[in-house]
Parts: structure tokens; sequence; C-alpha cells
């Protein structure tokens, strides 16, 4: 989706003009994805503009950052007022948030430890991911042939830069194939996630998602987990391959991007419109992220 322009963004501890927001050309992450980021929903709420689960997305941005021997200038706590203050100063009801800390200018080569860190908090008006339509009615979908890296080859508890790329080849495969998004196996040949959500499947009345260590630990999948539990529906991770995949009673993607976007169709296979367990569990997601659900009250971070 294309950005929305805003006025400010936040640069290294200040605000500053959108159009300000430069880096130089030989900054390092530019040339080897040496960086980690997020990605953040801001919902509106009757009680004004709310952040879903910050600081568990600053704590994972962190996290992303050790990963890569990265150790971030600020702490959670100062990123968490920084991204309430970026949406403030650009007076935005909802939005889209990305933060983003990288090896900036300075140093070239392999060897990034003198490289300095830099960090920066983007936020924008941006609507639902894969449409308004999937949403509601379900989107279409490949298997890619594209693998997910495994976990020996880089740390996928992490959210970086430079991994995004095996994710980008699986999007245009999708993109050229004319359906709304790829389904990534592992290295096995299991269903791993989509190139930018975790993914679920239900049967025969159970909820099952591939298990953590060849995927990313999403924040959407803990919440829907966590929501699963508390509405009596059984769920477990498991070894999903293909085969069951496909005999799938209902499928959806999580993700902040994606939300919670069912899944009807894969190849040629029709899972059909989304079932009533997905349907409980987006109607339930959607109530906890516009404040109106008090259940989940601390997952919000009201702005005003």
């Amino acid at each position: 989706m294309p950005i929305a322009k805003c006025e400010k963004i936040w640069m290294n501890g200040a605000l500053v003009n959108w159009d300000e927001a430069k880096i130089h050309v030989l900054t390092h992450a530019l040339h080897y994805g040496s960086g980690v980021f997020e990605g953040i929903r801001c919902y509106h709420t009757k009680k004004g503009p709310a952040v879903f689960r910050l600081k568990d997305h600053m704590i994972r941005l962190a996290e992303s950052g050790k990963a890569y021997y990265m150790n971030l200038p600020y702490t959670v706590d100062e990123l968490c007022k920084a991204t309430k203050d970026t949406i403030r100063a650009n007076n935005l009801d909802s939005c889209y948030i990305r933060p983003i800390a990288y090896r900036g200018y300075g140093e070239m080569g392999l060897n990034p430890l003198k490289s300095v860190i830099d960090v920066s908090i983007a936020c924008w008006s941006w609507g639902t991911y894969l449409g308004e339509q999937g949403l509601k009615n379900g989107i279409t979908t490949i298997i890619s042939k594209y693998r997910r890296i495994p976990n020996e080859s880089l740390p996928l508890h992490a959210k970086a830069c430079g991994q995004y790329l095996n994710s980008i080849l699986a999007k245009i495969e999708a993109l050229e194939a004319k359906v709304d998004e790829a389904i990534m196996l592992d290295q096995t040949g299991l269903v791993a996630e989509g190139p930018g959500e975790n993914i679920f499947m239900v049967k025969d009345g159970q909820l099952l998602t591939p298990a953590l260590g060849g995927i990313l630990a999403g924040i959407t999948r803990n919440s829907i987990l966590t929501i699963a539990k508390e509405e009596g529906i059984p769920s477990k991770e498991a070894e999903i391959d293909t085969e069951t995949l496909l005999s799938a009673d209902e499928l959806f993607f999580t993700g902040t991007a994606a939300e919670v976007t069912p899944i009807r169709k894969v190849d040629s296979t029709e899972i059909g419109k989304p079932g009533q367990i997905t349907r409980k569990l987006q109607d339930r997601f959607f109530k906890i992220v516009r404040g109106e659900d008090k259940k989940h009250e601390d997952w919000l971070d009201y702005v005003r």
C-alpha cells in the first residue's frame, strides 16, 4: 500500500520534518540489510488512539537488535514514549507504526561492530493490508516454491531487514500468480508461515498452528492463542504438512498488518468462506484493539 505522508518522523531522539528524514547512500544497512524493525498498529477507540501491545513490540525490537549484536541506544520505555510522541505530532487517530534500528553511516564491509546504531519511528494512516474484502470474505493463496530460511542460518526470532528478501520473493511469486498471498514451507516441507504473517488452521474444531523455532514469534499470533484459550477453543502447536493444510476446515493469517485475515483458497483447493471459529477470534480481536473488551485493557497504550 502507498505511504500517506505525515508531518513528522522521530529520528535519533528528535522529531524532524517528514521530508528531512534522510540517510546517507553509504549507510551500512542499505548495503547489507543490517537493521531490525517492527510493525505496530494504533487503533481508534472511544478514549482516543491506542497502540496495540506497544511495549511487547519494543521489547522484540530490542531483542532483535541483540540477535544481530546491535545494542539499541534507547530503552524500551524511551521508545514507547517516542512512539506516542510521534503519533501526537502527526495528530493521527489510527495509524501504522514502523520503528527501525539500523547500522548507519561511517563503516563499510562485513565487520559492522563499529557502525553507529540509528533509530527512527515513522507512522502514517494505513488501512487493511490484504484488503477489506479479504478481511471479510477471505483471500486466495499459493504454496510458494521459496522455502522459509532455516533457523540454523539466521535467527528467525529476530525481525531483521535482510531476512525479508526471502519474504519478498514469495510475495512477488504470489502476485505474479494473481493471488493475494503466499504460504511458505520450511526446509523439511512442513508449513511455516506467510511472507509477513503467521498461519492458523481449524480442523474438527481444534485450532492448529506451526510451532516456534522456524517462524517469527508473532505478537498477534500470541494474542490469538490467548483469546482462543479464553473462548474455550482447543488449540495446539503442531507439525502441519501440505496434505493436512489442504484438508483444513478453516484457515487464516495473523499479523500486525494482516490482523486476522481468513484464507478461502490455497492453490486450486477451496477452503471456503470464513468459518465460525475464525469469525469468533476475528471479532474478539477487533473488540480488544478498539477498546471494547475490558479483559485486555492492558494490551492497549493510550496516546492521549
